[in-house]
């Protein structure tokens, strides 16, 4: 049996709650079901990269075989190989 979530005041409360407890303790993952939430905007974080010249312009060239920006092409490279080496492991 699970122990009772207690009500909290704000997420600030709740962030502390959770820092200090284990959601196994009131939370049956084994009867969690998957959602998506594909409506939500994922938040972002501007970065500055220093690339190789000639691994950016091969870049922008893939980018512009597949009609999309570079930008989007690097996310897209970056997203895959992360998901690849987090599945790997």
């Amino acid at each position: 049996m699970s122990k009772q979530l207690p009500k909290f005041k704000n997420e600030d409360e709740e962030r502390e709650f959770w820092a200090t407890h284990d959601s196994t303790e009131f939370i049956n993952w084994n009867q969690a079901a998957r959602i998506t939430f594909s409506n939500l905007k994922p938040s972002v974080k501007k970065i500055s990269l220093r690339l190789p010249k000639s691994m950016l312009e091969e870049l922008k060239l893939l980018a512009n075989k597949r009609d999309v920006p570079y930008q989007s092409l690097l996310k897209i490279f970056l997203a895959e190989r992360i998901e690849k080496e987090l599945s790997a492991h």
